[in-house]
């Protein structure tokens, strides 16, 4: 379900109006009981500015759907003596083969491993990387993600290429947050079978219902920085 958008963009996206709205979320994920969920700030479409008002409120897992758009924004991470410490980039749209080799060096958790070619390239550039294999729960098509009862196999796939999978991924389906339930229940299962102690799903909308099924990682965007820049 793509995140849900206020009715307008902050004219301003500073470090305080992002901890007041983290603070919110936190309120949400607590009730929920998901205390000790990893909150990974979605930081595509906005620009340095949303990078910098997440670290300054604290937030240093920042996810990014596109290859230029990451290798972009780290670059002026690095370049910028007040973004103390670095942002961990997480990797979280779909990936593209050719463009893996420009981001290896950046991102720390590849959530988005659909593909065992894809898994192949990310070791090729990246040995011993951590991932997520993305399963397909939904069935909208368009979102990436492998078919659920491919699951097993790409896992294998990845830990024959010497990636370290840490666990599964997926995009709820679109509509009401119930609506997502039964998918993310199946992903939990999934990911218990296996033995994979890592679990993101679960997005601005829909994160109640994520945790609740046993989330271990959400992604969020708007619920932090407000209305996505079009």
């Amino acid at each position: 379900m793509p995140d849900r958008v206020p009715d307008r963009a902050p004219d301003v996206i500073d470090a305080s109006e992002v901890a007041r709205r983290l603070a919110a979320l936190r309120q949400r994920l607590s009730r929920a009981g998901g205390d000790g969920v990893r909150v990974v700030a979605v930081t595509k479409g906005f620009g340095p500015e949303a990078v910098a008002a997440a670290v300054g409120a604290g937030l240093l897992d920042l996810g990014e759907n596109y290859a230029q758009e990451l290798v972009a924004k780290a670059g002026d991470c690095r370049d910028n003596p007040d973004i103390q410490p670095q942002p961990r980039w997480h990797f979280i749209g779909r990936l593209q083969r050719n463009k893996i080799r420009r981001i290896a060096d950046l991102v720390q958790l590849w959530q988005s491993v659909d593909r065992s070619e894809v898994a192949a390239e990310i070791a090729r550039w990246a040995p011993g990387a951590r991932v997520l294999v993305q399963v397909d729960i939904a069935s909208t098509g368009g979102r990436g993600g492998c078919r659920p009862q491919d699951t097993a196999r790409l896992v294998g796939d990845c830990r024959r290429a010497g990636l370290e999978v840490a666990g599964l991924m997926a995009v709820g389906r679109p509509g009401l947050p119930e609506q997502a339930r039964p998918g993310f229940r199946m992903l939990a299962t999934q990911a218990a079978e296996l033995g994979l102690a890592d679990l993101s799903m679960g997005m601005s909308a829909d994160l109640e219902v994520a945790v609740e099924e046993g989330a271990t990682i959400v992604r969020v965007g708007s619920a932090l920085f407000g209305a996505r820049p079009r």
